[in-house]
């Protein structure tokens, strides 16, 4: 700010020693100033001078990183490279909170959001707040590419994934600090990305006599400059690359040297940032859903939904979770709580189990014939205990020893190849 103030000066001072007595040629004038400016950091640049900031060529910003800044998010980040900064949250939901895109072939489902704000606070103006720009939509899809080879798949990790990057300054490379942040919101949410992200803008100025490659531009550079490269990447490789250049085209030498100047500066930045998370933490936060997975057999699926649904929303609204249903028997529970997931699951194994031959059951007596009664043992599953298996005494009546709504411990003897159940209540 401080050289932004004393640039100002300089220019108004020349505007008024140049532009006229009524200024007339202040608009020239302002034009000229504009072009030597140009050409000064140009020129400094190319002869190996100190850049605007004071820095060499490849040296990254001052970085500073936080996580868990908001205790009420599921994940959040913070992360500052000079006058650049981005606060980022993660927020975890179920699979079925996966947004539907509508396209031309039909609905698709994303199950991974990144959406960048660029409000206009964050370069000192004042301007009216509305939906996304074409900017902040090609900023934000630019960062969710280079995050996004990182996520697990959905078996490793069955939520629906929604990242916010709310830039709160901005002086060069921006999107890439949201790939930086992203990344840290998302370790502190618990998501187990393969790698660490980070991003770099690279920068390049050009002239007959030579060139050189900027690591970490400044505003001022991507404007005076010949190029703004990102490149978004782990330790390991590249995930994401964008290039706005203002000549007609690089050569292979200044790719390489980019790219190889973009490296060092991406393991910089991810030992900056790997000395506060390096890793995804264990559990997901205490305010996140709790998901929880396995396998029903698929000819059950029927008796959990239940007719028109009742039984499963019968489940979602005891147990206060959320389940997820697949075609090929894969059963999803969302719950705030492990106690709340764990109810429901309880209530779709009651469902859909069956009868061991051995186990030992509670059961309620449903009906009395003069052979005997049916026991209900299990959801939808009554077994038979046969007047002989009553007792080691003689029954001569079986009402003598229970009645219609009795609960009574039985004994599975066997299960017929129809599924009928034999039960016993003695030697238990």
């Amino acid at each position: 700010m401080v050289r932004y103030n004393a640039l100002g000066d300089i220019r108004s001072e020349a505007i008024a020693t140049l532009g006229g007595e009524e200024g007339e040629h202040a608009e020239a004038v302002g034009e000229l100033f504009s072009k030597v400016e140009k050409n000064v950091v140009r020129s400094r640049v190319i002869q190996g001078l100190p850049r605007i900031d004071g820095r060499d060529q490849k040296t990254v910003r001052p970085i500073n990183c936080e996580v868990g800044s908001l205790k009420r998010a599921h994940g959040s980040a913070i992360f500052t490279r000079g006058e650049t900064q981005a606060i980022v949250v993660t927020t975890l939901g179920a699979l079925r909170d996966a947004q539907i895109v509508d396209g031309l072939m039909g609905d698709d489902k994303d199950t991974f959001m990144l959406h960048y704000n660029f409000p206009p606070y964050c370069v000192g103006e004042a301007g009216m707040m509305s939906g996304p720009k074409r900017r902040e939509i090609g900023h934000g899809r630019l960062a969710r590419r280079g995050v996004y080879a990182m996520l697990p798949d959905e078996e490793t990790f069955p939520y629906t994934i929604r990242v916010v990057s709310e830039i709160t300054e901005s002086n060069g490379s921006s999107s890439m600090a949201s790939v930086c942040g992203a990344s840290l919101a998302l370790m502190d949410a618990g998501v187990p990305l393969r790698a660490p992200v980070a991003g770099i803008a690279m920068g390049l100025v050009k002239e007959e006599d030579g060139y050189a490659v900027l690591t970490d531009i400044l505003g001022d550079e991507d404007h005076l400059g010949d190029m703004d490269f990102k490149v978004a990447g782990s330790s390991d490789g590249v995930t994401a690359l964008q290039m706005d250049i203002k000549i007609q085209g690089i050569t292979e030498e200044i790719m390489r040297a980019a790219l190889a100047q973009a490296q060092d500066a991406r393991l910089h930045i991810l030992g900056e940032m790997n000395k506060v998370i390096d890793s995804a933490r264990d559990e997901v936060a205490d305010t996140a859903p709790r998901t929880y997975s396995f396998r029903i057999d698929p000819d059950k699926i029927r008796e959990v939904i239940g007719k028109g649904g009742a039984t499963i929303r019968n489940i979602c609204e005891t147990s206060a979770a959320t389940v997820d249903l697949d075609d090929d028997g894969l059963v999803r529970v969302y719950a705030e709580t492990k106690e709340k997931a764990q109810k429901a699951i309880s209530m779709i194994e009651a469902i859909t189990a069956e009868a061991e031959i051995g186990g030992v059951y509670k059961g309620k007596v449903e009906r009395i014939v003069d052979f005997g009664a049916f026991v209900n043992i299990l959801p939808g599953k009554d077994g038979l205990v046969h007047i002989s298996q009553i007792s080691e005494e003689r029954v001569e009546n079986v009402e003598d020893h229970m009645k219609v709504g009795d609960i009574v411990k039985v004994k599975v003897l066997d299960v017929d190849a129809r599924g009928r159940i034999k039960l016993t209540m003695k030697d238990i």
